[in-house]
């Protein structure tokens, strides 16, 4: 017979857990709000506009007074923004307005607010999920590629020339001479827009499973007439070389793919010899109990669960999920081939849970400790960074 383990109840532990799961939903309520807000430009007219009235906000913003009025009335409870009772004004801080408006790029965290709509309007498919195994696909979520190619513009194409190429000293002078770049899962294509326009002498493709995610991009670069890019709709899963190319880049989009193990390996073997990898992707753990202090983990292992997830399972992969983690992404680079990888430190973006990795085809010898870095200092995050390379 097995003894039974006795559990005494704490009435304060219950009580304190009670108050944590109001905490919860106001904050839950709070981040659709604040997304509301951003896609309204309610929090760039307030900016503009210390001590302003609802009606007046209103007739800035071009917006209904009462619906303003009581996303006013969310966000004074809240204390995000401050409130006048005699006047019966409102002014959105300074302090505030510096993570939450189109000028804090890229520490606008009002943009990544709006994830929380996207994992919402895949719930009643998840909850089948969840009892079938099945997987999603993309066109299951509304407004993803739109999201996502705003928030990877913030955070990644606003720091690729000052903050991405320099990981390979010598790359941009390369760029400037002209070499051939190729992006693997896309996406939206900014990343690629904005090298073609700041290097006219290189060449630039951008390839992604869904052609409906660049489409917009394509057709802003034909506009401007950059003849030196182009994009394409491909099943990566399906080749194992797309060429040879002096810069493979891949941002966000390893863990999501059918065949993670191919995708490098397609890399791999689409590089040219002292060719250039970049590889952006989450930095976390795969080990659990090394997460609980990253700040970014429950909203990272719910982006993987409602999509990362779902994705690469819908396609036939393995659901490696965002949180992957950095020693999963070593195994599989070292596996590709790239036997050497550099961990750095990187205080490149501010409050973003990204890692960056830099992989080169040329020998490489030193190497660095590749400790997690998940505590605040100065406003600024600490992500490990990869260079490594082949032989």
């Amino acid at each position: 017979m097995n003894e039974q383990t006795s559990v005494t109840f704490d009435d304060a532990k219950a009580e304190s857990f009670a108050e944590q799961m109001v905490g919860v939903l106001n904050g839950a309520s709070l981040a659709l709000m604040t997304s509301i807000g951003h896609r309204t430009g309610l929090f760039d007219t307030l900016a503009d506009l210390p001590g302003v009235t609802s009606t007046a906000l209103t007739v800035k913003a071009g917006l209904a007074e009462r619906y303003v009025r009581e996303w006013l009335g969310v966000m004074v409870t809240s204390g995000v923004i401050d409130f006048d009772p005699n006047s019966k004004t409102y002014t959105l801080p300074p302090e505030h307005a510096a993570v939450l408006t189109t000028a804090s790029k890229p520490d606008n965290m009002a943009v990544t607010c709006q994830f929380i709509g996207v994992m919402a309007s895949v719930e009643e498919q998840m909850v089948a999920r969840f009892r079938d195994g099945a997987g999603t696909h993309y066109h299951d979520y509304c407004r993803f590629h739109e999201v996502m190619a705003e928030d990877s513009a913030q955070l990644v194409v606003s720091a690729l020339i000052e903050h991405i190429l320099p990981l390979d000293p010598g790359l941009i002078a390369r760029l400037q001479r002209g070499i051939e770049v190729l992006d693997v899962g896309c996406g939206a294509g900014r990343a690629m827009l904005t090298l073609a326009q700041t290097f006219p002498a290189s060449r630039f493709i951008g390839v992604d499973l869904c052609e409906d995610a660049f489409a917009e991009t394509q057709i802003e670069a034909a506009r401007a007439d950059l003849s030196n890019l182009s994009f394409g709709s491909q099943d990566l899963s399906q080749v194992t070389s797309l060429g040879t190319f002096d810069l493979i880049t891949a941002f966000d989009a390893v863990h999501d793919q059918k065949d993670p193990h191919g995708l490098l390996d397609l890399v791999y073997n689409s590089l040219a010899e002292h060719g250039v990898f970049l590889m952006q992707d989450i930095g976390g753990s795969r080990d659990l109990e090394t997460n609980i202090e990253n700040p970014f983990a429950p909203l990272l292992y719910s982006l993987s669960l409602m999509h990362c997830t779902p994705i690469s399972i819908g396609q036939g992969g393995p659901g490696l999920g965002a949180m992957w983690g950095v020693e999963t992404a070593q195994e599989y680079l070292a596996r590709a081939g790239f036997g050497q990888i550099k961990p750095t430190a990187c205080r490149m973006i501010r409050l973003t849970p990204t890692s960056l990795r830099a992989i080169r085809r040329a020998p490489f010898s030193e190497t660095q400790d590749d400790t997690f870095q998940f505590k605040n200092r100065d406003r600024h995050w600490r992500w490990p960074i990869w260079v490594g390379s082949c032989h």
